[in-house]
């Protein structure tokens, strides 16, 4: 899945998006824009809710597993979202957002991930860096199983959430940096534990 997770949106842009959202996260409804960003960043928003989770968490660290909870709600709702976008209204708003993002060249290959891993391919771009919003729009586009869908959704992105919710718990703001320089080697590894639990099921069943 080598070049998904790039997504082509002005580093201005990107920026001050970044700094109105950390207005909105430092405010007295900081939890509630935790979940919006966490919601529409599923379908069409270009900045990560982890950004703004760590900031929460960082700040609070007695109430990170709350705001892990808030995040992956958000998140899972928004997936939903997503998925409505794919599955009604691909040809206008899906693609859209799609080519916004520069990511037109790999909507083909997505769909290639569905046909050979259906919906559980979402588990993998739901807790790792490639762009999820890609995933939940092309997942009600393919009319992928909307129950499993929310389910691997929910898995996923939780998984992701909370562990960095419970870095942050255990070993405090110094974890900050660990989290952004290593979180990709990270959700690969977890992706790689994960496709392992997989495979060992299938061949438990098997014998």
């Amino acid at each position: 899945m080598a070049g998904i997770s790039e997504e082509k949106v002005s580093p201005g842009v990107v920026r001050r998006l970044y700094d109105v959202c950390m207005e909105w996260i430092s405010g007295k409804y900081g939890v509630w824009a935790l979940f919006f960003i966490a919601f529409i960043e599923s379908s069409f928003f270009p900045l990560p809710p982890d950004i703004f989770l760590i900031a929460l968490c960082i700040a609070l660290p007695a109430l990170s597993f709350r705001y892990a909870a808030i995040c992956s709600v958000g998140s899972v709702l928004g997936g939903a979202l997503g998925y409505g976008l794919g599955y009604w209204f691909m040809d206008g708003i899906g693609m859209s957002i799609i080519d916004w993002y520069g990511l037109g060249n790999k909507y083909q290959m997505v769909q290639q991930y569905f046909k050979e891993y259906d919906v559980w391919i979402v588990g993998t771009a739901g807790f790792t860096p490639i762009p999820y919003k890609l995933f939940t729009i092309t997942a009600g586009f393919v009319h992928s199983n909307f129950v499993t869908f929310m389910i691997v959704s929910l898995v996923a992105r939780s998984a992701r959430f909370f562990l960095v919710a419970g870095l942050i718990w255990k070993f405090g703001p110094r974890i900050k940096t660990f989290i952004d320089r290593y979180f990709n080697i990270l959700s690969i590894a977890f992706v790689v534990l994960l496709i392992g639990g997989f495979l060992l099921i299938k061949l438990v069943l098997a014998d």
